[in-house]
């Protein structure tokens, strides 16, 4: 169960998320007690992470022999690449529901 958990999470960290980063403030009433006063919710995307993929395909075993002889150079063009072609679909998909 501890393993499917960090595989989960590693190809969670691979493909890149979006999470809600919350952000409150308490004052205190006039009995010393704590009251929510203000409440910021903020959606933060975590671009995929290409250390978490190359995990991945190694211990799957389907780690291209291309790939492991990319350049940590070649690698971070190749995330790029990736990203743009992320935002790209990102910005399809909103068009498409509207």
């Amino acid at each position: 169960m501890l393993d499917e958990k960090i595989k989960e999470a590693l190809l969670k960290k691979a493909l890149g998320y979006e999470s809600d980063e919350i952000l409150e403030e308490y004052v205190s009433d006039e009995n010393g007690n704590s009251v929510l006063s203000k409440r910021k919710i903020t959606k933060k995307t975590n671009p995929p992470d290409i250390n978490a993929l190359r995990f991945l395909l190694e211990q799957d075993g389907s780690f291209d022999d291309e790939i492991s002889r990319m350049t940590d150079a070649e690698l971070l063009k190749e995330k790029e690449r990736l990203l743009q072609l992320l935002k790209e679909k990102e910005k399809e998909d909103e068009n498409a529901s509207m």
